[in-house]
């Protein structure tokens, strides 16, 4: 456990020297999280007036209603979501060959592969309602299999967004590519060793235990109202900053996982060590 916390470390000071050289780069997941909010807002808007309309009109009707607006939302977030994350693998790929990125490389990158990224999206969302149709109708047996199939999902996809960056392939062809780099590079049956969210993780803990402490320990015992609204907003905004940061990394952790996938090399600042250990082999059962 501390090795792989230890690796854990390694991984962030590596993705975060990467990051200082182009810290551009954070502008990918700030721009990408306000359209992200704005969009919510401009759908939830008719969702509450379906809500009252809905009232009195067959179940049926009502449910499948229900699952396209929810299918909508799910698509138009993923998308917004890939679009921003290929912008910023896509930079932080140049960074890593040596470039000197720009914000206009990233979206130049993106918008070539706008095609690929909604076809993607679609297939994401898809998997998502299923996924939570599992959840909510399949009961235990459904969260089960709900469960493990969002985690084999998410490590057969972990390096599609890489391959789309370096390919003009298509999203199904993508996937299989990342499927592919996974088992040549960390075997058939993998299981995630570490990442960058186990740090984060971490860090998001001590800001909301801080906050609480500061809110109710300082502001509520002085009974200052401008103190507990003071507190609430920096635990707020330091969640946010957080957030955006664990974004940035993240996306120069799977582009330099896929060149360590692709080519066998570490890219500069990165240890192979590190890269080498990102999976390891699920345990057999009896051992």
């Amino acid at each position: 456990m501390f090795e792989s916390w230890g690796r854990s470390w390694q991984l962030v000071k590596a993705s975060w020297a990467v990051l200082q050289a182009d810290r551009e780069l954070l502008w990918f997941p700030v721009i990408s999280g306000i359209v992200t909010i704005l969009i919510c807002v401009v759908m939830f808007i008719p969702s509450i007036a379906f809500f009252f309309l809905s009232a009195g009109v067959n179940e049926t009707t009502t449910q499948v209603f229900g699952t396209i607006g929810t299918f909508i939302f799910y698509l138009v977030t993923y998308t917004i979501s890939i679009y921003f994350n290929t912008a910023l693998i896509g930079a932080a790929m140049i960074r890593l060959d040596g470039g000197d990125p720009t914000m206009q490389d990233g979206f130049r990158i993106a918008n070539e592969r706008l095609t690929t990224i909604l076809t993607y999206a679609a297939m994401s969302a898809t998997v998502g309602l299923i996924i939570r149709f599992l959840q909510e109708r399949g009961g235990i047996l459904g969260n089960i299999i709900a469960f493990l199939g969002g985690v084999a999902w998410n490590v057969a996809t972990f390096l599609v967004i890489p391959v789309l960056v370096v390919k003009d392939i298509s999203a199904w062809d993508a996937i299989k590519e990342s499927t592919s780099l996974l088992r040549k590079t960390w075997g058939e049956q993998i299981t995630g060793n570490f990442s960058i969210g186990m740090i984060f993780g971490l860090g998001y803990v001590v800001i909301i235990m801080l906050g609480m402490a500061l809110t109710f320990g300082i502001g509520v015992a002085t009974e200052s109202i401008p103190l507990i609204i003071t507190f609430v907003a920096l635990t707020i905004v330091a969640f946010i900053v957080l957030a955006i940061i664990q974004g940035a990394l993240n996306g120069i952790y799977q582009a330099a996982l896929y060149r360590f996938a692709e080519e066998g090399v570490a890219p500069d600042a990165f240890d192979i060590e590190v890269l080498r250990n990102a999976f390891k082999p699920k345990r057999k059962r009896g051992m």
